[in-house]
């Protein structure tokens, strides 16, 4: 083993040692409240839930320390040794590359420490991440073996089936792939088609199916496999339901297609895997036999946050190789760097990197409260906004190379490609602006279900108070959540920010119940309205965080902290009036709604399923 690997299961044993004597065994106390309610959900009832987000998460120093140290061999190892363009030449990650890494530890990152992985907490996993994004295929390759391969087996297998397997899948003895996606079902999960059928013995499931596009899935010894098992239902009825199982490829019938040509991240395997009459012993379903949707959903639910800390390492590469040219590269007399577009374009990858940072510590810090926390929608709001930033900004530092940045001798064009797949995994970002709307729509109509009705009623009282309440609305009231004042949490520097993200949160509250009480149930069919919805949350949660981190750094006096004033004002007015817009939008008789008109559009081409204006030279006679 490397000198790094043994510091790194070193300082993994002296962590074992402090967690033991204060009386906890997987994660560490943050200096944050104990977690209550959820935070983005609260948001659909036009509240803050200040205790939940600020003052921002901190580490320990002792904890600060391990992960600096960290740094350092796994920082030494993806500069000097890792080849980014030969492994995306050739396609593949070289063995000796693969077997450093194992070396290092990183197969186990989040893997408990009683069976051998560092049991690293959700922050410091983050902190780590940020380097080995360094190469994407590389991030790829260990996202799909920990965060979704042998996740499963963490947060859903009982003693037995954690003992066996997870020791060598943290050494990196066994690699992990997680199989889920079929020919016929990508983001529509539930339709798979895949089948385990219990044998007469009732000793085994006998798998049968294929599944696609599988990360890892040429290199995998263990899967998490999903597939349809008939049960019986409290109605003695028999059903379709999806069931987990760990399958090991020495099962027998195991079998994978050769590897995709993908557009990026060419160096991660995927391809097909099929399963052929596989015996998966019974006491290798995951979790409970029919129970495997709920599975699949907390596994890809808990490990998107991380995206935002990887991308925004990414992005910090970028901007310094980007600003190492605009400072250098002359034009008219004047170096690319003091022209106002270029200048435009670095805020822009600068603001960026700030807000998907601080909204993947955020919810680190959430996630590794005692207990177990529910952050699936600040987690799925950071791997949206942190994929589409990334697109973004890759493409604005391509842009100042110019014609460069285009050509293969750079890196540019490859971290173009490998951010394209980032909107698309892990949950396509369309199905989590669903999911982000849906979850906090059905929260605040639990909440608000008897005042809906009362008013749908014709309660009178009820009726007056709204009517009211919407008058004082008309006439500008002045919001007021606590952010700011004698009691407020975040710091007077940013306080017009605060009060922005105060007026938003309160009208979006008020937008939501006028929604649920408009549509109702039926909302789940009004995709634009929930994309909107989305969208404001998206940037409620995001000023939220930059407040809160950027509040924290001035009050310690951290370095710099008066850029990152500069970064959280000026997204926070540009989310701000976003907002504002987006909200006008839902209004029902907005006119700068034009979802009719869209749709209309959209109606008259898949009609023809071709565009269907006449040429502009074209004549009548």
């Amino acid at each position: 083993m490397s000198g790094g690997g043994l510091f790194l299961r070193a300082a993994a044993a002296a962590r074992a040692c402090r967690a033991l004597a204060a009386f906890t065994t997987s994660q560490r106390s943050l200096r944050t409240s104990p977690r209550s309610r959820g935070f983005a959900k609260e948001l659909f009832l036009g509240t803050i839930e200040k205790k939940e987000v600020f003052p921002f998460p901190e580490v320990d120093q002792e904890e600060l320390n391990e992960i600096n140290q960290f740094m350092g061999p796994v920082e030494k190892f993806f500069t000097e040794d890792v080849d980014s363009r030969k492994i995306d030449q050739e396609g593949e990650i070289p063995k000796e590359t693969l077997e450093k890494l194992k070396s290092l530890g990183l197969f186990g990152m989040q893997v408990p420490e009683e069976y051998g992985g560092l049991g690293l907490s959700n922050t410091m996993y983050a902190r780590l991440g940020e380097i080995i994004a360094l190469d994407a295929s590389i991030t790829v390759t260990l996202a799909a073996h920990q965060s979704i391969g042998l996740k499963g087996i963490i947060i859903a297998g009982n003693e037995e089936q954690k003992t066996k397997y997870l020791p060598r899948l943290a050494s990196g003895e066994h690699i992990a792939a997680f199989c889920l996606t079929e020919p016929a079902s990508g983001s529509d999960a539930a339709s798979i088609r895949t089948r385990a059928t219990l044998s007469e013995d009732k000793k085994h499931y006998i798998l049968n199916g294929s599944k696609i596009w599988i990360t890892n899935g040429g290199l995998a010894d263990i899967f998490t496999v999903f597939a349809k098992t008939q049960i019986v239902d409290s109605n003695n009825l028999i059903k379709d339901k999806i069931t987990a199982f760990i399958v090991e490829r020495n099962f027998g019938g195991v079998t994978n297609g050769k590897p995709e040509d993908k557009l990026g991240i060419r160096g991660s395997n995927t391809c097909e895997v099929h399963f052929e009459n596989t015996k998966v012993p019974v006491e290798n379903v995951l979790g409970e036999v029919g129970g495997g949707f709920k599975v699949a959903m907390n596994i890809l639910n808990s490990g998107r946050f991380s995206m935002g800390s990887s991308v925004a390492g990414m992005l910090k590469k970028l901007i310094e190789m980007t600003a190492e040219y605009a400072c250098t590269r002359k034009q008219f007399n004047k170096n690319l760097s003091e022209f106002g577009l270029i200048q435009e374009k670095f805020a822009l990858m600068a603001q960026k990197a700030y807000v998907m940072e601080s909204m993947a510590y955020l919810t680190a810090g959430l996630l590794d409260r005692p207990g177990l926390p529910d952050c699936s929608v600040e987690a799925a709001i950071v791997k949206v906004f942190s994929s589409e930033a990334a697109w973004q900004c890759v493409s604005e530092a391509l842009q100042i190379l110019g014609g460069l940045g285009y050509m293969r001798d750079y890196p540019y064009e490859r971290l173009l490609r490998d951010a394209r797949i980032l909107l698309i995994f892990e949950g396509t970002n369309e199905i989590l602006r669903m999911y982000i709307a849906l979850t906090g729509l059905q929260y605040a109509g639990r909440i608000l279900t008897s005042r809906i009705n009362e008013i749908k009623q014709g309660n009178v009282s009820t009726i007056v108070e709204t009517v009211g309440r919407r008058l004082r609305d008309s006439l500008s009231r002045t919001v007021d959540l606590g952010l700011t004042g004698k009691l407020g949490v975040v710091h007077p520097s940013l306080e017009d920010s605060a009060n922005k993200l105060e007026e938003n949160v309160y009208y979006f509250g008020r937008t939501v119940e006028t929604l649920l009480l408009r549509f109702g149930k039926t909302i789940v069919e009004e995709q634009m309205v929930m994309k909107r919805v989305a969208n404001i949350l998206i940037n409620l949660y995001s000023m939220t965080a930059v407040l809160s981190r950027a509040s924290r750094s001035i009050r310690i006096g951290l370095r710099n902290h008066d850029h990152e004033v500069l970064l959280a004002n000026i997204f926070c007015v540009e989310a701000y009036h976003q907002n504002l817009f987006t909200l006008s939008q839902l209004d029902k008789y907005s006119p700068e709604n034009l979802d009719e008109k869209i749709k209309k559009v959209a109606q008259q081409v898949l009609e023809k399923r071709t565009y269907i204006c006449a040429h502009p030279l074209d004549r009548t006679s």
